[in-house]
């Protein structure tokens, strides 16, 4: 497993430069031994997370890897709110939100999910769900519909920006797009006041090839433009490896692997792959052992 240090105390000596104070962010996210189990007590028990640590600095974009069941999209919900865990805490830019729910949470932290479906209202205009996420993200409790012209030319330019023509189609009932189309408008619903923090959930699983590839585009252009600091569960090896400056590896809830620096610049598909082979030997040897342990003392 994967141990992360609590970070150092900022030496004092160090803080001042030149007479002015050296301020130092707080991380934007971190997780600290995080554990939830799912059904607890009953025969459909799963420990869904074990004591997992993660730190994201300011600008930090992370994909995660892992086999189905592995944990990953349970620790992006665990960070957006979904459920309160176990045990552990959950920081965003150094403040405790681990009992805050989804709601509070969405003032500061932008979602794209794996379905085209979710995070946009498809009988809307677009022009109706731009608007939306921009108030939503500004004031939660302030949902203004009123979509004056000044608005809708700052829509149409933040739109043109995606370069797939959805300038023009402003006043189009959003569940008439595609799916390609209906993700990237909801990356940019997602980004149109800089977040804290974006997690992106499998969010081109859904897609044929060639909107995945404009989606992943996209993708680099926005995070890399605002310095978003970013955490991305993919199933996509291709993924993890072109995208981030960071991957973990997560098996059974825990945090196995984790890949940065120079060991991610050289990072190919086939060494990820091989990993997961690792991995599932391991499994395979300690199935087979239990299954021995069994029939000499059961």
């Amino acid at each position: 497993m994967t141990t992360h240090p609590a970070p150092e105390a900022v030496d004092m000596s160090e803080a001042f430069v030149h007479g002015a104070a050296k301020v130092v962010p707080p991380p934007t996210l971190e997780v600290r031994d995080l554990s939830h189990t799912f059904e607890r007590g009953t025969a459909n028990e799963v420990r869904a997370l074990s004591d997992v640590n993660l730190t994201l600095a300011p600008g930090d974009f992370v994909t995660v890897v892992g086999m189905n069941g592995s944990g990953k999209s349970t620790l992006l919900n665990a960070v957006a709110g979904a459920f309160l865990p176990d045990s552990g805490q959950i920081l965003l830019d150094g403040e405790d939100v681990t009992r805050q729910g989804e709601f509070r949470r969405a003032c500061h932290v932008g979602r794209v999910f794996q379905d085209p479906l979710k995070g946009t209202a498809p009988n809307l205009t677009v022009a109706e769900n731009l608007s939306l996420a921009l108030d939503r993200t500004r004031n939660p409790f302030v949902l203004r519909w009123a979509l004056t012209g000044s608005r809708r030319a700052e829509l149409r330019e933040r739109v043109r920006t995606l370069q797939l023509g959805l300038e023009d189609r402003l006043d189009t009932r959003i569940g008439m797009l595609s799916g390609g189309e209906r993700q990237a408008l909801t990356l940019l619903m997602a980004t149109l006041v800089k977040p804290s923090l974006l997690l992106l959930d499998e969010h081109t699983a859904a897609l044929d090839p060639r909107s995945v590839e404009q989606v992943v585009k996209l993708t680099e252009r926005v995070v890399s433009s605002q310095r978003l600091t970013t955490l991305m569960v993919t199933h996509s090896m291709h993924q993890a490896v072109q995208l981030g400056d960071r991957v973990l590896m997560m098996h059974r809830g825990r945090v196995v692997r984790e890949i940065r620096g120079r060991e991610k610049q050289q990072l190919r598909v086939e060494n990820l792959l091989a990993t997961f082979d690792q991995l599932r030997s391991m499994e395979l040897l300690d199935e087979s052992a239990a299954d021995m342990l069994r029939r000499l003392y059961v």
